[in-house]
């Protein structure tokens, strides 16, 4: 039988699979980020030429694509529209306060 890590001999298996997750968790920070940062662009033209904060018919067929992609990723449809519509939510929010000039 295995021996058990003690806590000051941490167990090599786990801490592998948790940097691999610290590493995926930095990669998706500055994937949103980046993202941010073209939504945020995205908003300032809006505001300036005076479109609508947010669209609709857009929004739907980008929940469409990303569930089917999450299909083809084996991941839950559902837990990824969940995801983007957070996502989609906050910036519309950003894209009203730059409408408003805030």
């Amino acid at each position: 039988m295995a021996s058990q890590p003690t806590p000051s001999q941490p167990d090599p298996t786990l801490a592998a699979f948790r940097k691999s997750i610290d590493n995926i968790d930095a990669a998706l920070i500055h994937l949103l980020a980046e993202r941010f940062r073209t939504t945020q662009a995205v908003g300032e033209y809006k505001a300036r030429v005076g479109l609508p904060a947010s669209d609709p018919a857009r929004e739907a067929r980008q929940i469409e694509r990303l569930r089917a992609l999450a299909v083809d990723a084996d991941l839950d449809p559902e837990f990824s529209e969940k995801f983007i519509r957070f996502v989609i939510d906050e910036v519309i929010r950003h894209h009203r306060r730059q409408a408003a000039g805030k």
